[in-house]
């Protein structure tokens, strides 16, 4: 059966802890795994803005032994165009695994149903998979392991990467608390999703209205832009709000002293986190944006080694 990676709990706990296991391999070795030896081709689509997301994938497809294929998405004008699933049919003919940037997480899943190869999550309104294995594995750098640890994601907790963090954090046994204004927590049903997981690792989710109540004693303290892709209308009202959310230095004292600082980048200074904290010590922002690679290598390794596709482009 072709595997794909659309939403965080795609990956069991052994499963997750196998990938990360693999990029932290692949960090250390970097050639060491050659599965598009060929080159095979791997379709990178994107549909929203992206700078991590592109040169990772096509730096790590490249090392993974592959052939980065490019595909412009506002010239294929997927789902306008050429209906979703036409163009998984397509493209499952031509590449060993498609990467689509887009926003829909539905399109998501009508590609990986008919493309007949894996389809990896490269971020979408709802998920951000490719991103919590990056951070999962620098935290994992920084603090030896994951389990029992506590997380405080402060901000826009509604975005992909709140319900990514729910999901991820779960899944590894983390304790994820989501600090956000009021009608901006992730909703109740990711939450339920997250609680399912943890029953059965040990962590757990939970919303905290408070931020210094969040982050007392977090080992990790994450933020993200408060205003993501398609939100630029609300910027304003947004900033209104989300003013006691900022990861300042008075907000991270409240952290374990030796807490760790993510941002999944492009980062506003002075706005969801102060220049002082994602320039400063405690900062693992750019290992993080590092680990994008080594993370997407073991999740594309992963995924072509635990389903065999034959490029038929038939699900």
């Amino acid at each position: 059966m072709t595997r794909h990676l659309l939403a965080d709990d795609d990956l069991s706990p052994a499963e997750q802890a196998q990938v990360l296991d693999l990029a932290a391999r692949l960090k250390a070795a970097p050639y060491d795994a050659r599965p598009l030896a060929g080159p095979q081709s791997v379709a990178m689509v994107f549909d929203k803005p992206t700078l991590r997301t592109q040169v990772s994938f096509a730096a790590g497809i490249a090392e993974l032994g592959g052939n980065p294929m490019l595909v412009e998405g506002r010239l294929a004008g997927i789902g306008v165009r050429e209906s979703v699933e036409d163009v998984a049919r397509v493209l499952g003919r031509q590449v060993s695994a498609v990467v689509w940037r887009t926003f829909e997480q539905s399109d998501l899943e009508l590609m990986a149903a008919h493309a007949g190869v894996p389809v990896v999550n490269a971020l979408t309104d709802e998920f951000h998979p490719c991103q919590l294995v990056a951070d999962l594995l620098t935290v994992r750098e920084r603090c030896g392991g994951l389990a029992g640890l506590t997380v405080a994601f402060v901000g826009d907790g509604a975005c992909n990467m709140g319900n990514s963090w729910l999901l991820a954090g779960a899944t590894a046994g983390m304790h994820v608390r989501i600090s956000a204004p009021e009608g901006y927590l992730p909703a109740e049903a990711m939450f339920d999703r997250a609680h399912r997981i943890a029953a059965t690792t040990g962590g757990s989710a939970t919303a905290v209205p408070d931020p210094v109540e969040a982050v007392r004693g977090a080992d990790v303290v994450v933020t993200d832009t408060w205003v993501s892709m398609g939100k630029e209308g609300e910027e304003a009202a947004r900033e209104r709000v989300f003013g006691p959310w900022s990861l300042t230095t008075e907000l991270l004292a409240h952290a374990a002293p030796d807490a760790v600082v993510l941002h999944c980048l492009p980062a506003y200074r002075g706005k969801e986190i102060a220049a002082e904290v994602i320039d400063g010590p405690q900062s693992a922002v750019w290992d993080e944006a590092e680990n994008r690679r080594h993370a997407q290598k073991a999740v594309l390794a992963f995924l072509l080694a635990d389903g065999a596709t034959d490029g038929t482009g038939s699900p």
